[in-house]
């Protein structure tokens, strides 16, 4: 089982990293205002410092076992966020990705 700490790191990163990503989106894409970037940029930089915070050995490990949670976030940012429903194809991929990053994070070292 995943310590639950880690867990919470990497749910962290994945909201500062959606969140500033969204950002830069808002401002390229949604004609948002360039002020944005502020609490976006520092958003990416709260992402990167939490991923620092994740006890592994590997940064490689590290951002493999997180891959599989961002893909998972972003389908829930876009339901929660954009109205747009994950179909069935979102969910298998979604679950297929976050069931790699289980084996990654919780495998005997």
């Amino acid at each position: 089982m995943p310590n639950p700490a880690t867990l919470a790191i990497y749910a962290g990163a994945a909201a500062a990293e959606i969140a500033g990503c969204f950002a830069f989106w808002a401002w390229l894409r949604l004609g948002k205002s360039i002020w944005w970037l502020v609490p976006g940029s520092a958003a990416l930089l709260l992402f990167a410092w939490l991923l620092t915070r994740v006890d592994s050995g590997a940064a490689g490990r590290t951002f493999a076992a997180y891959g599989g949670i961002y893909i998972t976030a972003s389908l829930i940012w876009m339901w929660a966020a954009e109205g747009l429903r994950p179909d069935r194809w979102d969910l298998i991929g979604g679950g297929i990705c976050l069931l790699g990053a289980a084996i990654i994070i919780a495998a005997p070292r």
